[in-house]
Formats: C-alpha cells, sequence, structure tokens
C-alpha cells in the first residue's frame, strides 16, 4: 500500500534520478508495443521501496544472477546492436549502493516479464544510524583528476563505465574503434587505456602498440578488457607491451580499487605475469 504522507530521502537528485530513469528506459526497451510499465513506490518500515514493473520480453533465469554485470550480454530477443543485458544496470546497482541501498532484479522467464525492485533508505533512518550517501564507496573528489581513454563497441557499456569514472573524479573520453581512439588520444594524451579487446577492424591489441608508438611514452597505464582469459591471449596481450589484463565482468568497486592503487604504482613496475585481475571468463 502507498503511503498517504510523503516520504523523504536525502539524496544526490541527480543520481537518483538517473538510476531511476535507467530502470525505466530499460523497461521500455525490452517491452514491445502496447506493453505495460508500472513504476510504484512505498513506504514500508525504515525503507523507501520503489519497483518497476513491465509485461516485457523477460530474462531466462540464467541471466539473472549477472544483470547488473559489467559488459554482460545475452540474447533477449532483440538484435544484439540494441544492446546489453540491460542500459546501465551496473551504474544503477553503484548509485543506489552509494546511497545505502540495494537492487534486485526478478522474472519469471522469457516472455514473462520482469521486475526491478529498488529499496533506500527513508530519511529518519538514515538520521538514526549516522550513515551518509557515498560512505559505501571511495569519495575523490580531491584528487586531481587524471585521463582516461575507454575503447569499447559496446556502447552501453562504454557510457555506464564512462559515467562511473567521472563520478570518481577522473576525466574520460570514449572511443568505439581503433581508429577513433588514435585520433582522441594525440589530442586527449590519456594517463589511463582501457581497450576491449575484440574491436571491429583493429582489435585492442593492435590498438595498444599504436598507442605506445603515438604517445612515445611508458608511463600511459594500458588495461585491456576481455571476455576470454586463456592463457594464448594473456600471451597476446604481453606481446602487446599491455600492463593488465582484466576479465569481464570486472565488479565497479574492483575497477575502482584497482585504479586508485594504479596511482601510486608506476605502469612499467607491474606487468601482466603479476598484475593482472581476472573473473570468470565470458563468451
Amino acid at each position: 500500500m502507498a503511503s498517504p504522507e510523503p516520504v523523504l530521502l536525502r539524496g544526490d537528485l541527480v543520481r537518483l534520478a538517473q538510476a531511476l530513469a535507467n530502470i525505466l528506459n530499460n523497461a521500455a526497451k525490452y517491452t514491445p508495443k502496447r506493453g505495460h510499465i508500472a513504476l510504484v513506490a512505498e513506504r514500508a518500515n525504515a525503507e523507501v521501496i520503489i519497483r518497476v514493473r513491465d509485461d516485457g520480453i523477460g530474462i531466462a533465469p540464467e541471466f539473472l544472477p549477472f544483470v547488473f554485470d559489467f559488459f554482460t550480454q545475452a540474447d533477449r530477443s532483440l538484435d544484439r546492436a540494441q544492446g546489453g543485458l540491460g542500459i546501465g544496470l551496473t551504474l544503477v546497482k553503484t548509485l543506489v549502493e552509494m546511497h545505502g541501498g540495494s537492487v534486485q532484479a526478478s522474472s519469471a522467464g522469457l516472455s514473462q516479464g520482469s521486475e526491478f525492485v529498488v529499496r533506500l533508505p527513508a530519511l529518519d533512518a538514515l538520521q538514526a544510524n549516522g550513515k551518509k550517501p557515498g560512505d559505501q564507496h571511495i569519495q575523490a573528489e580531491n584528487r586531481p583528476a587524471r585521463r582516461v581513454l575507454i575503447v569499447d563497441d559496446n556502447q552501453d557499456a562504454t557510457q555506464t563505465l564512462a559515467t562511473l569514472m567521472k563520478m570518481w573524479n577522473y576525466e574520460v573520453q570514449i572511443a568505439h574503434d581503433g581508429l577513433s581512439a588514435l585520433s582522441i588520444a594525440k589530442t586527449f594524451q590519456p594517463d589511463v587505456a582501457f581497450l576491449d579487446v575484440g574491436l571491429p577492424g583493429m582489435n585492442g591489441f593492435e590498438v595498444a602498440k599504436q598507442l605506445r608508438r603515438l604517445l612515445n611514452h611508458r608511463s600511459l597505464l594500458v588495461v585491456a578488457l576481455s571476455g576470454y582469459g586463456q592463457d594464448e591471449h594473456r600471451q597476446q596481450a604481453r606481446e602487446a607491451d599491455i600492463d593488465h589484463y582484466l576479465v569481464k565482468p570486472v565488479p565497479p568497486e574492483v575497477l575502482q580499487d584497482f585504479l586508485l592503487k594504479s596511482e601510486s604504482v608506476p605502469a612499467t613496475s607491474s606487468r601482466i605475469t603479476s598484475g593482472s585481475i581476472s573473473s570468470n571468463p565470458q563468451d
């Protein structure tokens, strides 16, 4: 039952609005014409619960555990060019957790619709436990921004990653292919480059080699992002002079911690053999 009185939250209006907008955009994207989307907000004890339900194409059970992961790709009966499992769902999770909340997804299966439930502490609960939005994440507003170049042909994932890095006070440029990346790098002069391995045309390994030649300095930190964790791909990364090889999906908190630690370590002091991060490979 909806609360008869206004429910108050303490948080960043822009970021909370962005989280909700991303969930609604995701529902609209995967709900056919003449479908239905419901938005319900209610107060339940010390929480505000926001539900977004749709009767769209749903999510297969095997993909439900991964809906908030970076770069997750699933066939949801739409053309793959429309994007991954959902627009900005990784960003939604991060923004909600920054405010001390949680988000969950559920679906009865393909063609059965889906529901996303956001839980946020109400204002009095925040006051009672002394938490403030952002307590769960390292705040870096006082740190000088480093320049980060993100290169990936998955536009949804790239935009999400770029938004997160801007929140972490990095200056960000994005490219969706190798030639564009090299053109941007000439003027942007990045400190860090995240490169998808499977780029169209020029692959990530070749882009890494060209970036080294173009920028002509070894202080550039080059990080490969790949769905493959086999030894042969790591060997290709070594030959391309790539510093670290990250296997998708990489949780945002792990990525942020990696970036912060890398600021105090020269790029050449920790190579792939000792400094890589990996998780379960994806196709």
